[in-house]
């Protein structure tokens, strides 16, 4: 009986890099490659669905064959709708991206209100997973801040919301004059 040669194989150490994907998502949320609009929600949901934020801040698509770095203008998400139910420190806040992914408020998926550089303006984001988050739409965002109240916590007069047990604080009220 003739034996077989033996044959080596190789175990794959990663994914190849292949660099910059020619992929931007803009402010609003749009993707474009090499400039042109992506169209296909499918597909732009499918390479969502691949997506990682690095501790440096760069964004990648990442696949078990292959990875490349995507730019983003400012988060890859926008959340565009907003859910409510029950109320006072039970209410529980879900957002809808402009992805179809439900993002639940809570201590793993935080609100947090950042500053505009340009205008002073709040610009409201929530942690959707891995590094990654949505702003919050205008009108999505107006919708959350009519639906606050007054809290104190740790002795400061905050204004914000309770979401899965969680304050989350949309702005310090000053003391009256």
């Amino acid at each position: 009986m003739a034996t077989l040669p033996k044959t080596r194989t190789s175990v794959p150490e990663g994914p190849t890099n292949c660099g910059d994907l020619g992929l931007r998502i803009d402010r609003n949320g749009r993707w474009f490659y090499h400039g042109s609009p992506i169209n296909r929600k499918e597909m732009v949901c499918l390479f969502a669905s691949v997506m990682e934020r690095r501790a440096d801040g760069s964004y990648w698509l990442v696949t078990p064959d292959e990875m490349g770095t995507i730019q983003v203008d400012d988060v890859p998400f926008i959340a565009v709708e907003m859910f409510t139910c029950g109320c006072g420190r039970e209410k529980v806040i879900s957002f809808r991206t402009n992805m179809d992914e439900i993002v639940t408020v809570d201590a793993l998926h935080a609100l947090r209100i950042a500053e505009c550089g340009e205008t002073g303006e709040p610009v409201p984001y929530v942690h959707v997973r891995d590094g990654l988050e949505a702003r919050l739409t205008r009108s999505v965002y107006y919708e959350l801040v009519a639906q606050g109240f007054e809290e104190k916590v740790d002795g400061e007069e905050l204004y914000g919301l309770w979401s899965s047990g969680t304050f989350f604080p949309l702005g310090r009220l000053d003391d009256p004059i």
